[in-house]
């Protein structure tokens, strides 16, 4: 059991969320915000740097977009729907965009991005298997 899980069924306050796809949701999104900035961070040490320029913004705008996401689905005290409602598309958006780009130069050999792109995936998945249930 993740340590997401086990807060959220150990928080004082109710929830009308399923714990299962809210916790899903973020463990995926603080796994690839991670691993976009490790991504990125590979990225600038490859000796094509020039050529990942888009592949190293994407990948950092995704990195923040995810965590702050898992940082919002986090504060279940007052969970804000409305708030949740609007970030989990721009994340799964951000993840899709970021992992296409990702999957482009991991086809190309670079298995950092191959990496990526599968987080980037698993990512937008849980955004938009949550935002469903909403």
């Amino acid at each position: 059991m993740t340590f997401a899980r086990q807060l959220i069924l150990a928080h004082p306050g109710g929830l009308d969320v399923d714990a299962d796809a809210l916790s899903l949701c973020i463990d995926e999104c603080l796994s690839c915000g991670q691993a976009c900035t490790a991504c990125a961070d590979a990225c600038i040490a490859e000796d094509s740097v020039a050529d990942l320029r888009q592949c190293i913004y994407f990948c950092v705008h995704c990195a923040d977009i995810c965590e702050t996401t898992a940082r919002i689905l986090s504060r279940t005290a007052k969970f804000d729907l409305g708030l949740v409602r609007a970030m989990l598309p721009v994340c799964a958006a951000t993840c899709k965009y970021c992992g296409a780009e990702c999957k482009h130069h991991g086809e190309m050999g670079m298995r950092h991005c191959e990496i990526c792109a599968e987080a980037c995936r698993r990512c937008e998945e849980a955004c938009q298997a949550l935002l469903a249930l909403l």
